[in-house]
């Protein structure tokens, strides 16, 4: 059995809100048709290491890192990463699961 594949993705900054207001719930729809679900979206942060602010901050779990980097690769995903792109800055990160 393979291990699950987590996606943990950090935005510093959104400076087109109403794009990323687009981008989610397309984002949200490739997620489920790839078997992810959602364990944080955003909520409160609170920085306690390093530097700047705490930011948006969301972890997808997938069944597998392989899903994941299928959902990433997909051309569902891919047309919703272009606007991410262009409306915010941050740092995304497929990670195996213990």
């Amino acid at each position: 059995m393979s291990a699950k594949g987590y996606v943990i993705v950090h935005v510093s900054e959104i400076h087109d809100p109403a794009a990323y207001d687009i981008y989610r719930p397309l984002a949200a729809a490739a997620v489920a048709a790839h078997g992810g679900r959602f364990i944080v979206r955003g909520g409160a942060a609170e920085r306690f290491e390093g530097e700047g602010p705490a930011g948006r901050n969301v972890v997808v779990e997938f069944p597998s890192v392989e899903a994941a980097q299928r959902w990433y690769q997909s051309p569902e995903y891919q047309e919703a990463l272009k606007i991410r792109l262009a409306a915010s800055t941050g740092t995304l990160v497929i990670v195996e699961g213990a």
